[in-house]
């Protein structure tokens, strides 16, 4: 038996909480240029910071995390094949170490994983 089992509620609920408040601070630096980030200069790249900061704090909340969530993870699953595999000059590079999209695909799946699992512990949804 898994000794830590018992700490799995606590340790989701720290993992959606924190990979919403990173999410977020990713949209934040766009739309509003802080941390480093530059606005966006086209219709996609706002739509892309619009779900990355609504869609953080809602999964950092754990309000509506399954919807938004999924959003989230769609939209990284974008933004790994429209910007790092078929971002660069031809031939494209597949695997993320060779085109920068490790971040991209990290962010997809765990998303994916908070879309299948909802809020859990401290959530707003409390599911």
């Amino acid at each position: 038996m898994n000794a830590l089992k018992k700490l799995e509620p606590t340790a989701y609920a720290a993992l959606r909480i924190v990979f919403g408040f990173l999410f977020a601070c990713h949209g934040a630096s766009k739309v509003f240029g802080v941390l480093g980030g530059e606005k966006p200069h086209d219709v996609l790249m706002w739509t892309g910071a619009g779900i990355e900061l609504v869609g953080g704090v809602l999964i950092m909340l754990g309000l509506l995390t399954p919807l938004a969530a999924f959003i989230v993870s769609g939209e990284m699953a974008v933004a790994y094949f429209k910007f790092h595999y078929l971002g660069g000059p031809p031939p494209h590079k597949f695997f993320p170490l060779q085109n920068h999209g490790e971040l991209a695909v990290i962010y997809c799946f765990v998303a994916l994983l908070i879309a299948c699992h909802g809020a859990g512990k401290w959530g707003v949804d409390k599911g």
